[in-house]
């Protein structure tokens, strides 16, 4: 069962990244100790966050050259990503610094190149399944919202992707024919940045299309088969599996799982408890959560899975900061839903 209030290790860990010089840290964990994002305090905080180390290294990106830029998706330093992990750390919304490289993404997603194979394809007698990396769009409409830097074409990016949804709720991009269920892998970075969207509008198509990817998940829930009960672990990804926490790229797993349905409200569901308990088995001895399977390089220069910033200790012993606040925050939402 989870905790109606963290354990008191965690309320003392969240109490000294309170007090941290790192805003980004620092603001993440007063938000948790209950400031209001609205007050005076957390707008001073949150402003500090584009000086914070991590919000400087990953602005590195205006130091790269015209046509190592151009590159958009590059892993992890491309703008694509950078948008995404600028998102991450609640970098304040209306920089104009970082409009082009929004601008840059939409191109890239509305050219010719991104609408045809491999990216995108259909076959024939399959109309209703379109083969597409929705992870990308579903990025890239959830980073506007949050960054402040929507444009007209964010609008069309979501309803393009609702018409693409699959029949059971989710989107794929396995070429193969014989693929006819969903990619969860696929399917929640959708689910996520439909939400935002919805709820920034109000736009109840976009906030329907993200329900239906719980409604996808949440029979499984979240990550096992229903089958077997085995563990759902993407046949093509050679990383650990989605039992382990991931971060700071987040496709599927059990921390970003239980994230994406905090956000959609449905942590209360019973189908969510057997996720939760397994998050919550993670809590280290000094009330921390690890980073088990670290998925970006620190690095200076461009690296496949590189990345500019540090983002903290890695290993299953030891607690990474910005993975605590995220598993606290959704620990803590799934206790509220109990009270």
């Amino acid at each position: 069962m989870v905790e109606a209030r963290p354990a008191a290790a965690s309320r003392h860990l969240v109490q000294r990244l309170a007090a941290s010089d790192d805003p980004v840290i620092a603001y993440r964990a007063r938000l948790l100790a209950g400031l209001d994002p609205d007050s005076v305090e957390a707008r001073s905080l949150r402003g500090r966050i584009p000086g914070s180390p991590t919000a400087s290294a990953l602005l590195r990106i205006f130091e790269q050259d015209a046509k190592t830029r151009h590159h958009t998706y590059r892993k992890w330093q491309g703008p694509h990503w950078t948008l995404t992990c600028l998102a991450l750390i609640d970098y304040p919304p209306g920089d104009q610094r970082l409009r082009p490289l929004v601008r840059q993404v939409h191109d890239w997603m509305f050219s010719r190149h991104f609408l045809e194979e491999p990216l995108t394809g259909i076959h024939q007698g399959q109309e209703d399944r379109v083969r597409h990396c929705a992870s990308m769009d579903g990025n890239a409409i959830w980073y506007s919202v949050r960054l402040g830097l929507e444009e007209d074409r964010t609008r069309e990016l979501v309803d393009r992707l609702i018409g693409w949804q699959w029949p059971d709720g989710g989107w794929n991009c396995d070429r193969r024919p014989a693929a006819a269920k969903s990619s969860f892998q696929e399917s929640l970075i959708p689910a996520r940045g439909l939400w935002a969207y919805g709820r920034a509008h109000g736009y109840e198509p976009a906030l329907d299309a993200a329900q239906r990817v719980a409604d996808l998940v949440l029979p499984r829930r979240l990550l096992w088969r229903r089958g077997d009960g085995s563990l759902i672990v993407p046949e093509w990804d050679g990383r650990p599996g989605p039992d382990r926490i991931h971060y700071p790229i987040q496709f599927f797993d059990v921390l970003f799982a239980l994230q994406v349905m905090s956000d959609l409200g449905r942590l209360g569901d019973p189908r969510c408890a057997d996720a939760l308990e397994l998050l919550e088995s993670k809590r280290l001895p000094d009330g921390g959560f690890p980073l088990e399977a670290p998925n970006a390089v620190t690095t200076d220069r461009l690296a496949s899975r590189g990345s500019y910033a540090d983002w903290g200790p890695a290993g299953r012993r030891q607690a990474n900061p910005l993975v605590t606040l995220a598993a606290l925050e959704v620990l803590r939402s799934a206790a509220k839903g109990v009270d």
